[in-house]
C-alpha cells in the first residue's frame, strides 16, 4: 500500500518550505493511524534532539516538526522517501541502527536539510511510533527520474504479464477482479498539498494499482494448484515489478517535493 513515509516526506517539505501549517502536516498523516508519537533512535539521539528514548512515552509529531525546523541546514527543506528491500538499499543513508530499522519496516523519510530519518512502525491498536534517528551523512538522491520511474513501471507490467502467461500461471481467477478492487477500497487515501503536480499524483496512483495486482498474483494459488517450482518462478517474474512499484513511489515523492520547495 502507499506509505507514511511518503506523506511526512512531503507535508513536512512542504511545511519547512512554509507553503503548509504544522496542524496541516498532522492532519494529513491521520489517514495512516489515529495517533501519532515520536521517540528517539536510542540515548545518543535523546541528548541531541531532546526527544524521548524508545523506553519511555513519545511526544507528538510537532516536535520532531519544530526539531526539523531547528536543524534544517544548506539542503533546506529536502525530503525524501526510501523504500529499501533486500538488494535494494538506493538512498539509505546510515548509521546501521538506522538501516536495519528502515529495512524492517520497508520504508522511511529522510529529512534530509535536517539530517534526521523517521521510521514508523504501530506499537499499538490506533498508534504509529515514528522512530529519529541522527542521519550520518545524507547520500545522492538515488532515484529515477518520474518520466523514467513512470515508463519502467509501465514496461515491468508488460514484462510480468508476458512472464507469466508463458509459464502459465496467470490464468483468470473468479474473484480475483474483486480482490484488486477490494484492496484498493481499502488502503489510506493519503491527502497532499496545493500545488501538488499532477502527474506524480498519477503515478502514486498506478503504483498502487500495480502493487494490488502484485499482491494478488503473488496469492494466485487455488487448492495448491501450481508446483513450488512454479511458484518460485512467479515470485521471480513478480520481483521487478514490485522494484519497479517502490521506484516509482520514490520519484514521485521526490518530483512533489521538489515542486513544493522550489524557489
Amino acid at each position: 500500500m502507499p506509505c507514511a513515509s511518503a506523506s511526512l516526506a512531503v507535508w513536512s517539505a512542504a511545511w519547512l518550505a512554509g507553503s503548509v501549517a504544522a496542524d496541516d502536516v498532522l492532519d494529513a498523516l491521520t489517514p495512516w493511524s489515529d495517533a501519532h508519537d515520536v521517540v528517539a533512535a536510542d540515548t545518543a539521539a535523546a541528548a541531541v534532539t531532546d526527544l524521548p528514548t524508545p523506553d519511555r512515552a513519545g511526544t507528538g509529531l510537532a516536535a520532531l516538526l519544530v526539531l526539523a525546523r531547528k536543524r534544517v541546514g544548506p539542503l533546506g527543506p529536502d525530503a525524501r522517501l526510501v523504500m529499501p528491500a533486500p538488494g535494494d538499499v538506493r538512498g539509505l543513508p546510515g548509521p546501521d541502527p538506522l538501516r536495519i530499522a528502515a529495512m524492517d519496516a520497508g520504508e522511511c523519510a529522510v529529512l534530509a536539510g535536517a539530517g534526521l530519518a523517521a521510521v514508523p512502525s504501530p506499537v499499538a491498536d490506533g498508534v504509529l511510533r515514528w522512530t529519529v534517528h541522527l542521519v550520518d551523512d545524507v547520500p545522492p538522491a538515488a532515484h529515477p527520474s518520474l518520466a523514467d520511474a513512470e515508463h519502467d513501471l509501465r514496461g515491468s507490467v508488460r514484462d510480468a504479464a508476458d512472464t507469466l502467461a508463458a509459464m502459465d500461471v496467470a490464468r483468470p481467477r473468479a474473484g480475483v477482479r474483486e480482490e484488486i478492487a477490494d484492496a484498493l477500497r481499502r488502503r489510506p487515501r493519503p491527502t497532499w498539498p496545493a500545488g501538488t503536480p499532477g502527474r506524480p499524483l498519477r503515478v502514486l496512483q498506478h503504483a498502487d494499482e500495480v502493487e494490488a495486482i502484485v499482491v494478488a498474483a503473488a496469492g494466485d494459488d487455488p487448492g495448491g494448484a501450481v508446483s513450488s517450482s512454479a511458484a518460485l518462478a512467479r515470485t521471480d517474474a513478480l520481483r521487478p515489478l514490485a522494484t519497479a512499484v517502490r521506484a516509482a513511489r520514490v520519484a514521485a515523492v521526490a518530483e512533489t517535493v521538489r515542486a513544493l520547495t522550489a524557489a
